[in-house]
């Protein structure tokens, strides 16, 4: 079933959540940890982050430098899976641009559509420590609209460089990232709506947010995306701070706006245990209050903060 669907047709407001696959070497028990703490709360699907490898350049004694990679999360596919017939859940795996080949999308989208996974979440991906050829434009998708270009090309039997995939059982339904305080390389946010409004006339079937801590700007964006003509179902996607420097952290990483509310509050915090408590007690008010003003649910990051989540949503739905 499509997430657009699935949202549109609730009677009630919708749960979703994010995870990340494990670090190389770690148990994907991880995963499922996560998975079994939120069970309870009926989420109607999971999304699965999808990254690149990470690399540094180590100096070598002969004044040369070795590339070696310091950050592994794979899985996404595998991970999605296990997801579907260990939960029975809707898993909605992150397709990427940054550091996969539009020969290594093509594998992974052959891979879903043979395992059944009809949906999907196009986003370009943090392009922090990616490697890229030369022939960037050839063997990568620059942008997250190049990517989605790919996948309405798959869904139509059109592989890269135009050859015909036979046996496709169900073309991929997907959603696509949008950002109330403006992408951070938007030259305006008149100009992030006019982009918005392309990916969802070429297919975007539903919208998430980037992390937010102040709904007036959340939903001043909802207001000039429906101005705008995008109608497609819009979910807010909500993290809460799990520690103090998190103020700092999260505004510089994921360029946000913390409130001067919210920061004295986490400033004057003893620890990162009492930051913890403001950051649910601040996130049950945004929620509470999005759900009010008719958002249909909410999409929560669990990086971190599983357990703070649980709370929340107790609390909440």
């Amino acid at each position: 079933m499509k997430i657009n669907q699935i949202i549109e047709e609730s009677t009630n407001p919708i749960l979703s959540f994010e995870i990340l696959p494990p670090l190389k070497g770690n148990s994907v028990f991880k995963v499922y940890n996560i998975i079994d703490k939120l069970l309870k709360f009926n989420p109607k699907f999971v999304n699965i982050t999808s990254h690149h490898s990470e690399y540094v350049y180590k100096p070598l004694p002969d004044g040369t430098h070795k590339r070696i990679s310091v950050v592994k999360r794979p899985g996404t596919v595998a991970i999605a899976a296990a997801i579907k017939y260990r939960y029975g859940l809707l898993p909605v795996p992150h397709i990427i641009c940054s550091g996969f080949t539009r020969e290594e999308t093509e594998y992974a989208l052959l891979e879903l559509n043979f395992l059944g996974i009809d949906n999907v979440f196009i986003i370009r991906g943090d392009e922090k420590g990616s490697i890229k050829s030369n022939d960037t434009f050839a063997t990568y998708n620059q942008h997250a609209s190049d990517l989605q270009n790919q996948v309405n090309d798959f869904n139509k039997g059109i592989g890269i460089d135009d050859t015909i995939i036979e046996g496709i059982q169900t073309p991929f339904s997907y959603g696509m990232a949008c950002y109330p305080e403006k992408h951070d390389e938007a030259p305006n946010m008149d100009s992030d709506l006019f982009y918005l409004k392309k990916k969802v006339e070429n297919g975007a079937d539903y919208l998430i947010s980037q992390m937010f801590f102040d709904n007036k700007k959340f939903l001043t964006f909802m207001e000039k995306c429906r101005k705008e003509g995008i109608k497609v179902p819009i979910l807010p996607g909500i993290k809460p701070i799990t520690k103090k420097s998190h103020i700092n952290i999260l505004p510089k990483t994921f360029h946000i706006d913390i409130p001067e509310e919210l920061a004295s509050m986490i400033r004057e915090c003893k620890d990162d245990k009492e930051a913890k408590e403001i950051g649910i007690s601040w996130s049950v008010k945004q929620c509470k209050e999005l759900l009010e003003k008719g958002c249909p649910g909410i999409h929560f990051y669990t990086m971190s903060a599983s357990d703070s989540i649980v709370k929340i949503a107790d609390q909440v739905f």
